[in-house]
């Protein structure tokens, strides 16, 4: 038994006998393990810990699509196969990259929505799993797009795009599935840090899509291997929704048989967790829950009603964060740096290098999620974000090597800093600070902004830096850095501290 364990048992046992479980506000309000350091808290609740990083292969499926789809841009077979002769030079036509860019976030917003509903529904492991098994088909819509070689140019962008549009809608449905599944489960003590790995896994299926879109960059159509290669990715969620227990949030709202919900949750505590304990969760989840649900029913429209209007907002501005530090940008750097001036070749490995550093800064932030509170990470992130990409808009009023170099360097130091803090803890706060009935919907909607930014910033940065249009280049720094800076005045007076507190308080 853990050392902690006995002490902590007798108390969980004088709660059981002591509380009044007709005091809701008791049970919402107390956590007893307050106390607990983040290695001990690891190891009381390791396997709440395993299933979750089980979950998290969702993640990896959205950061390995999300670099293929940016990075195939980069690559000469792709770019002669379905782009244009500028000037000597094989381009993408600003059309077709931004609604490449477009289609696949703009889908995930009604995935997104979609899936807020069927999860509610259905299940959380039922929507993990149908979104996987859309996913795959969609992969395969993109694999066939350049079969057979005689159709024309513009047949094969638009069935490339049909399959992107396709899998997007399914990895909109899966993100908000994996998001809200992990908020449910996992304890106060562990939800900031272990929500954190969304984009350290996030990243880590950006560099291994990276390192895949490298080794086959002079391979003839090597960017059909490159999405082939996106259904092991799409395989691994569907087979972690046979393994992970159901949520006991979802079996309680759909009021299951009590042994059936105690079933869940005894798996998802493991031997760690003593019995009496196990049954004080639940008391607590289900005095949430009625709680919750005698102030608000639980659909999208009461989530921006009063009372739920603020929680909803911020959810939706935590979404946003990553695009407002250059999130979208910084996923298509190669191709973006080969705008500015770098061979091709060398814009991958600026890729892969920006990646690696931006997933170590993600590791290294779980420590400081743990420590430091939401607001200070995501205003200082994007307080340093903004002076980096204001350096590199200056830089880029000259050109030169100096200029793609300082910009390469610039482009790496942004997902480094953000990835210490904005980006992890815009995460957390966006899946932490809705009620619990509503948690579903509310990743819904983030995921759906998330979708609607993604688009958006997806159709016009092509406008703003490729050359055949607004033609900025380097110059694309400045429009980031005042986005920053909206976002550290945004954060300032609108998103408050949420570590330590209770999701369930005003």
């Amino acid at each position: 038994m853990d050392r902690y364990s006995s002490k902590e048992d007798a108390a969980v046992d004088e709660k059981v006998e002591n509380v009044d479980l007709t005091d809701s506000e008791e049970l919402l309000q107390t956590n007893e393990h307050a106390h607990l350091t983040l290695k001990e808290s690891l190891k009381k609740w390791r396997r709440v810990v395993v299933y979750s990083f089980c979950l998290a292969s969702a993640i990896l499926m959205y950061g390995y699509d999300y670099v293929i789809v940016g990075t195939c841009s980069a690559m000469p077979s792709f770019q002669r196969d379905f782009g244009v002769l500028f000037e000597d030079e094989w381009i993408l036509p600003s059309l077709w990259l931004a609604l490449w860019t477009f289609i696949s976030p703009a889908c995930s917003m009604l995935g997104a929505v979609a899936g807020g509903y069927f999860q509610d529904r259905y299940g959380r492991r039922m929507s993990l799993g149908l979104g996987s098994f859309l996913s795959a088909v969609g992969v395969a819509v993109c694999f066939i797009a350049n079969r057979p070689p005689n159709i024309s140019v513009d047949t094969r962008r638009g069935i490339f795009l049909g399959g992107k549009g396709f899998q997007g809608g399914a990895i909109g449905m899966v993100m908000a599935t994996a998001q809200t599944h992990m908020s449910e489960i996992l304890p106060p003590n562990l939800r900031g840090p272990i929500l954190a790995f969304f984009p350290i896994f996030t990243l880590i299926g950006q560099v291994v899509g990276a390192l895949v879109i490298f080794a086959c960059m002079n391979v003839e159509a090597g960017y059909a291997i490159a999405f082939a290669s996106q259904w092991p990715f799409s395989a691994l969620p569907l087979i972690m929704a046979f393994v992970v227990p159901e949520s006991p949030t979802y079996l309680i709202r759909k009021g299951a048989d009590e042994a059936v919900v105690y079933k869940a949750q005894r798996k998802l505590d493991g031997p760690t967790i003593e019995d009496s304990e196990t049954m004080l969760t639940l008391v607590r989840l289900r005095a949430n829950i009625e709680h919750e649900k005698s102030l608000a029913k639980a659909t999208y429209i009461d989530s921006f009603r009063k009372g739920n209007l603020r929680r909803t907002m911020i959810v939706i501005f935590a979404s946003l964060v990553p695009l407002i530090f250059g999130l979208t940008l910084l996923s298509k750097a190669s191709y973006f740096i080969q705008m500015v001036g770098m061979k091709a070749s060398l814009s991958v490995i600026i890729l892969i290098a920006g990646i690696i550093c931006g997933l170590l800064a993600n590791i290294a932030s779980i420590p400081f999620l743990a420590r430091f509170g939401r607001r200070p990470l995501i205003m200082s992130g994007l307080a340093i974000a903004a002076v980096f990409w204001g350096t590199m808009g200056i830089a880029g009023v000259w050109s030169g090597q100096v200029v793609v170099w300082y910009s390469a360097a610039m482009m790496i130091l942004v997902i480094i800093f953000c990835g210490l803090g904005a980006w992890p803890a815009s995460t957390v706060v966006g899946s932490e600070v809705s009620a619990l009935h509503l948690r579903a919907k509310a990743q819904g909607i983030g995921w759906f902004t998330n979708g609607a930014g993604n688009a958006i910033f997806g159709f016009a940065l092509p406008y703003i830096y490729n050359p055949d249009q607004g033609n900025l280049r380097a110059k694309t720094g400045f429009v980031y850095a005042g986005l920053c800076v909206l976002g550290v005045v945004l954060t300032y007076f609108y998103v408050p501290e949420m570590k330590g507190e209770d999701p369930r308080r005003d």
